[in-house]
């Protein structure tokens, strides 16, 4: 197979250490947690405690000032571990680049710092329930009262949402300004009149807590603003390239992962009096879904390689982002199917990351939306 170059040795070293955080400190509790709807709050120190969270922030806020490939290690582990519970990547990679590339100084010394030891969990509240995709057709309100905003409305879908301490609020403070009257506000739990509705119950990512926010005439100060008034959208569309990848880095360590399970389950499993894999179907599905795997791999290692000069266009993100879920959906059903009865027990893997992985296609922007915007690249 065609070798990795875009780590170094001490990358390896690295991905050692987080192999055995998972094996440690999250498999051993997933099933639990997936019955509870989300993972343990000692979870989330430990990671913590073992800097795992936050690394690419920068020492003065709590962070480890690394480089982006640690934190692709810590998302291709969860992935390889099967542990789709934690929301380590959206309050790592999505919340708290959103404070150090857009907050105030005070704001990064206040949030920073709680988020890297796992004080503070993020989430970042976009999708409402009549806007999923359509970013610029959200209503949640923010009007200016004085030196304060006041927020009305409610989101839905919130990864991390039941756990957050902290949630990064896309609101409308200009509905007349289309994309120009978006604005971000930086909410605490606790505040007046911000509430949590249920964890939700998902077709998938069940130890991922999952819930609706509500804020009723929700008062914070014109300092909680993070980015600018009428700047909301021009963040998120800074960000949304590197958060696609995301999507496609995690798709293809799962792929990988559950291929390999798949390949070891059909060289033990009999049928006819003969492993599952001497049969010539077993081959060539396999043969198809390694070469598939090793297409991806590649391409994926080669939008890494351009986010970290700082280059990766949005149009190629959408690609990785709908062609890697697609055909992680495409593999796990053909995995399942090799598995016989056995893929639709909930104990194998291969039947919860069928689960899990459907999601894939939709969050993010769904795979349709992937397709409008390379196609506006033509």
């Amino acid at each position: 197979m065609i070798p990795r170059t875009i780590f170094s040795e001490e990358h390896n070293i690295f991905r050692e250490s987080v192999r055995r955080f998972y094996e440690e400190h999250i498999t051993p509790y997933h099933a639990q947690w997936e019955k509870d709807g989300q993972i343990s709050r000692e979870a989330w120190r430990e990671a913590g405690r073992q800097g795992l969270l936050c690394m690419p922030i920068p020492e003065e806020y709590g962070g480890l000032g690394a480089d982006k490939l640690y934190s692709i290690i810590m998302m291709e582990e969860q992935a390889r571990a099967g542990a789709s519970g934690p929301g380590f990547g959206l309050h790592s990679e999505i919340v708290a680049p959103y404070i150090l590339h857009y907050g105030t100084e005070e704001q990064k010394k206040k949030y920073l710092p709680k988020l890297a030891t796992g004080e503070m969990i993020g989430a970042i509240a976009m999708t409402e329930p009549g806007a999923g995709s359509d970013l610029q057709g959200i209503k949640t309100r923010a009007i200016r009262d004085g030196d304060e905003y006041v927020i009305n409305g409610s989101k839905t879908f919130i990864t991390n949402g039941f756990m957050s301490d902290l949630v990064i609020v896309v609101t409308k403070t200009d509905p007349e300004a289309g994309a120009k009257g978006t604005s971000l506000f930086l909410v605490e739990a606790g505040t007046k009149g911000f509430a949590k509705g249920k964890n939700l119950e998902k077709l998938g990512l069940k130890a991922q807590d999952t819930a609706e926010l509500f804020f009723d005439d929700v008062r914070v100060p014109a300092s909680s603003m993070l980015g600018g008034e009428g700047q909301g959208f021009f963040c998120l569309m800074k960000e949304l390239a590197w958060e696609r990848l995301q999507i496609a880095i995690g798709a293809t360590a799962t792929m990988e992962a559950i291929l390999d399970e798949t390949i070891e389950y059909t060289k033990e499993r009999k049928a006819f009096g003969r492993s599952i894999m001497d049969f010539q179907n077993t081959k060539f599905k396999l043969a198809e879904l390694k070469t598939e795997v090793q297409i991806a791999r590649v391409f994926v290692d080669k939008c890494i390689e351009e986010v970290l000069k700082g280059e990766l266009e949005v149009p190629t993100a959408a690609m990785a982002k709908y062609w890697c879920s697609d055909l992680e959906n495409k593999l796990i059903d053909e995995c399942l199917q090799l598995h016989g009865g056995y893929g639709y027990m909930w104990e194998y893997r291969v039947a919860r990351a069928y689960a899990d992985a459907r999601i894939q296609r939709i969050y993010g922007g769904a795979n349709e939306i992937m397709k409008e915007i390379i196609s506006r690249s033509l």
